[in-house]
C-alpha cells in the first residue's frame, strides 16, 4: 500500500501511548474539530537516529504547542519499551504511542509499514499532519537515517486553520 497523500482523510486509531509519565490510550479522532496533530512514524526506540529525531521534538513541544498542534511519535515497540526510552534517553511530554499490536496495523493504515527486506517489519520514518477536518495535510517518507526538519513541518502547521 503506498502511503497516505495532501488530501486523503486520515484513518481513525486508537493506541495505548505514554504521555509524561501517563500511561493512557490516544485516539486520533478526539482531536477531529479541536486541533492539528503531528504524527512521527519512526522505526525503532532506542536507535540513534530515532532518538535524535524524538528528542528534538522535545526540544520544540514549545514551538508546536504554540501553533496548537499535538505532536505524537509512533513505532511498533511496546509500550514498556516507550516507557524506558522516555525515561533514559529522550524525556519529554509529549505522546509515544504503540503500534505493537496488531504488530504495526497503524503504520499499515498510513502506508508506512516495511513488508519486506531490507529491515521488514517496522515503519518507515514519516510524518503526517492530520488537520482539524481529519484530512492529511502534510505527508512525506523519508530515509531511516535521515532526521525530518521541525522548521518545515512548523511552516505547514502555522499555514493550518
Amino acid at each position: 500500500m503506498a502511503p497516505l497523500k495532501v488530501g486523503d482523510s486520515a484513518p481513525d486509531f486508537e493506541l495505548p501511548a505514554i504521555t509524561g509519565k501517563e500511561k493512557r490510550k490516544f485516539k486520533l479522532s478526539e482531536f477531529k474539530g479541536k486541533k492539528n496533530v503531528l504524527l512521527a512514524f519512526y522505526p525503532l526506540d532506542w536507535s540513534p537516529t530515532c532518538t535524535t529525531e524524538m528528542s528534538g521534538f522535545k526540544t520544540d513541544l514549545h514551538k508546536f504547542s504554540g501553533v496548537g498542534a499535538e505532536v505524537v511519535g509512533i513505532s511498533v515497540d511496546s509500550l514498556y519499551s516507550h516507557i524506558a526510552w522516555q525515561e533514559k534517553a529522550i524525556g519529554g511530554d509529549y505522546t509515544l504511542a504503540s503500534d505493537f499490536w496488531p504488530h504495526g496495523d497503524v503504520a499499515r493504515k498510513f502506508g508506512v509499514f516495511r513488508e519486506t527486506e531490507p529491515l521488514p517489519g517496522i515503519s518507515n520514518r514519516a510524518i503526517f499532519i492530520v488537520d482539524k477536518q481529519g484530512k492529511v495535510a502534510f505527508a512525506k517518507t523519508y530515509e531511516l537515517g535521515q532526521v525530518p526538519d521541525n522548521e518545515e513541518c512548523l511552516v505547514v502547521l502555522k499555514n493550518l486553520p
